[in-house]
């Protein structure tokens, strides 16, 4: 099948892409695919994420490879989703971009880098996704097409309306059963779910949003100023929640 929806969701870390993943898995015409490029990224990279070694055991580490082989390859149903991270385009020629329906992913970098660091306690900017999203949402709008972003906290307060917008936008039609899921692990998940997917394990849905009430740390300011400007500039064109 040639002619299916290829929806590719570049998030950034701990922006409820897992959750937004199992979503479309309830759909009843969709295969969903967990980081593609993950070993792509490690390879390149050759940085030490929690599971390394599993992950570069599990997975395709040839990005090349997975572009032609995954995010370009024939689909057996409408629509394929693929949950990726913006940094891990690292390396990669973007042409690949236009054979897929792109949508962008934030998170207010408020909430988001303190469940960052608790694992990767030296992320930088790059880690977070936010410059190589800034640098779709801009490749995007140089083509003429208007960009398609999601931000976390709309999405979490009123899902069913975020969702039905996205799926219109990407011409294919809104199913309730989106909103709700199984909890525990999916076969779908990489082999690094059990470091990074305990919230989302014992979920069953979207949970409601709650602003961060504890302090922001004041080590982190300095990283969270840089992420302002560009998380702003996303947020711009950001699917609301009504």
């Amino acid at each position: 099948m040639s002619g299916c929806v290829r929806l590719s969701v570049w998030s950034g870390p701990r922006n409820i892409s897992t959750a937004l993943m199992y979503a479309f898995r309830q759909r009843s015409d969709t295969d969903v695919f967990d980081e593609p490029l993950y070993g792509h990224y490690l390879t390149v990279t050759g940085f030490d994420h929690p599971g390394r070694d599993e992950i570069l055991a599990a997975m395709e580490a040839d990005g090349g490879r997975v572009v032609a082989d995954v995010l370009l390859a024939d689909c057996g149903r409408p629509v394929r989703f693929y949950k990726n991270m913006a940094h891990h385009l690292v390396g990669l020629d973007l042409g690949f971009l236009d054979g897929l329906t792109n949508v962008l992913l934030t998170r207010n970098p408020a909430e988001m880098l303190v469940s960052l660091t608790r694992e990767l306690p030296e992320a930088g900017i790059d880690e977070t996704g936010l410059p190589q999203q800034v640098m779709l949402l801009d490749r995007i709008l140089a083509s003429g097409v208007t960009p398609i972003v999601l931000d976390a906290t709309e999405v979490l307060r009123n899902p069913e309306a975020v969702l039905t917008d996205l799926c219109a936008r990407v011409g294919i039609g809104f199913e309730p059963a989106m909103l709700a899921w199984p909890a525990g692990p999916k076969p779908e998940d990489g082999v690094w779910a059990p470091h990074w997917y305990g919230n989302v394990h014992r979920s069953t849905g979207f949970a409601p949003y709650r602003p961060k009430t504890e302090p922001f740390p004041g080590h982190l300011e300095a990283l969270l100023a840089e992420c302002r400007p560009l998380y702003d500039r996303l947020a711009g064109y950001a699917i609301r929640a009504g």
